[in-house]
């Protein structure tokens, strides 16, 4: 319900064993210490990697699928290099670059774990140094989920100017029609069970 989403990519030499003995995989699946220490080492053995962010206004003008979908392809672009082919996790993107669609991408090609690795270890600093500018919500511990927490911050506190508007527990601070568009936005996005699936493990929020 807060902030950026955030995407990375990354090309990795053709030598991984070192990361994957390492542990990289999923990073939902790494501790905060874990996650860490492989951005560290991501970053170092890299050919070459990018972050890049789409804002909460910009997502509540687009959606979020889109708005993932645009950060993809900004991080792609950012390369310092142009890659020979693209893999994805879930997603297709508008790029002339060769790509292919990996449901549970992150999973499955260590790439993509990487990308996702890099990715949360971004987004989460950003959101720790939010947390000191409005303590009140917890940002720090749940990254801007709705959490139970969060949903009780926001009733107490209403919405900061990086909350998105868009979502419905922050759309009904805004009044009937911004709460009845964001209602009607989600259904259209997981009106398809395909769509739904494959958003859930392609943002790093």
């Amino acid at each position: 319900m807060f902030g950026p989403v955030v995407a990375a990519a990354v090309v990795l030499p053709l030598r991984t064993q070192r990361l994957q003995r390492l542990g990289l995989r999923d990073s939902k699946q790494l501790t905060r210490d874990e996650r860490e220490r492989l951005d560290r080492e991501v970053r170092k053995c890299a050919v070459a990697f990018a972050v890049a962010e789409v804002d909460a206004e910009t997502i509540d003008l687009i959606n979020i699928y889109q708005a993932s979908r645009l950060a993809m392809r900004i991080a792609v672009d950012a390369l310092p290099c142009a890659p020979d082919h693209l893999l994805i996790d879930a997603l297709r993107l508008d790029h002339p670059c060769a790509q292919t669609k990996l449901i549970y991408g992150d999973s499955l090609s260590i790439s993509i774990a990487a990308a996702s690795v890099i990715a949360k270890v971004y987004r989460d600093g950003k959101l720790r140094a939010w947390d000191l500018e409005h303590p009140q919500y917890g940002l720090a511990a749940h990254k801007g989920y709705a959490t139970p927490e969060h949903r009780r911050a926001l009733e107490q506190h209403g919405p900061t100017p990086l909350h998105r508007r868009s979502f419905a527990p922050v759309a009904k601070f805004y009044g009937e029609e911004a709460l009845e568009q964001a209602v009607a936005t989600t259904e259209l996005l997981f009106d398809d069970a395909e769509l739904q699936e494959e958003l859930e493990p392609c943002m790093a929020d």
